[in-house]
């Protein structure tokens, strides 16, 4: 069978990317342009800034791509997109590139949505084995999809408010940490102790998620303790927020796995970085039995790895696109 070599274009927030996967597995080159200290004045990203910025870098990134993998347009066999969720500026700016080199050069285009991107990073590091639970934690998404074969997803649960990343960062903020705090958050959470009295949000018997409440709570907290002249125990802080944030995810993961009688797990996203949620989840599923894989550091933030590996399965599923294609700031993984 002829090896297949997918481009993937991720733009969908402050990240331009271009990667060159073979056969869905095999990552052959992959550049990334991040705007993290652009954004890092204004404490969060701009979309603005970030669509303009995207602009510029777009076709340096894929020119460099190409030259790292020491191709040309001709090899590559298919072109994979994020069309949504994410900033609509940004989306647009990496769909126009696919778009043209999908016509310049009679190419396939094959429409990706981001969570999958970020569930597919995990072909990279290993077959996935069906049926599996993958738990989807990022900036923008708290998500437990559960899957029966490639590019089939049902989505069990998610977040009814804020997502995981977005409150880790929201609260990092509270604590004083600089933008991005989720990773900040996350180290200053292994140096204090769990001291601090915060609610565990959404203890019911469904698969969904709530933050807002627990946000609500810190920021509370350190208002409160601020009024009455205490020191704020920040890596105590970070320590009891890490707890509770990390046990709403493995309690609704615990449950997913017993009642649907899951044998594999994958974390995915932004959020799989962190330390804390990778630790408690490996815990939790060695005490299970159950398998799980996690994406190296490189593939759980933004990236075109993740969409041309995702672009791969979604070719052989049949999924193709034309030059109508829109973005979607919203949408629904399906």
């Amino acid at each position: 069978m002829k090896d297949m070599y997918i481009l993937g274009i991720e733009s969908s927030c402050d990240e331009t990317s271009v990667s060159i996967v073979k056969n869905g597995t095999e990552e052959i080159a992959t550049v990334i342009s991040s705007q993290i200290d652009i954004h890092k004045d204004f404490g969060g990203v701009v979309p603005e800034i970030a669509s303009r910025h995207h602009v510029k870098n777009i076709t340096i990134v894929l020119e460099e791509c190409l030259q790292k993998a020491k191709m040309s347009m001709e090899d590559i066999d298919a072109i994979a997109i994020t069309y949504g969720p994410g900033l609509i500026g940004s989306l647009l700016i990496g769909l126009e590139a696919a778009k043209t080199l999908s016509f310049l050069y009679n190419k396939p285009l094959i429409p990706v949505h981001h969570i999958a991107g970020h569930i597919y990073a995990n072909s990279l590091v290993k077959e996935l084995k069906f049926p599996l639970l993958a738990v989807v934690v990022s900036g923008g998404h708290t998500e437990i999809i559960e899957m029966k074969d490639h590019y089939k997803f049902e989505k069990i649960g998610g977040t009814l408010d804020d997502a995981i990343g977005e409150c880790y960062d929201k609260v990092a903020r509270v604590i004083g940490l600089e933008y991005p705090g989720g990773p900040k958050l996350d180290k200053l959470a292994s140096e204090g102790k769990d001291t601090y009295q915060l609610p565990i949000p959404l203890r019911d018997d469904s698969y969904n998620f709530s933050f807002s409440g627990l946000k609500s709570a810190v920021i509370n907290l350190a208002h409160n303790e601020e009024q009455r002249g205490n020191e704020l125990r920040k890596a105590d802080l970070a320590t009891s927020f890490q707890k509770v944030a990390v046990e709403s995810i493995t309690s609704k993961v615990k449950k997913a796995i017993e009642q649907k009688n899951i044998k594999n797990v994958i974390l995915a996203g932004g959020v799989a970085a962190n330390n804390g949620l990778r630790t408690a989840m490996k815990e939790l599923t060695d005490k299970m039995n159950v398998e799980l894989s996690i994406p190296p550091m490189k593939y759980c933030t933004d990236n075109g790895t993740m969409i041309a590996a995702a672009g791969y399965y979604a070719y052989k599923d049949g999924r193709r696109a034309d030059l109508s294609l829109n973005s979607k700031s919203q949408d629904t993984l399906r």
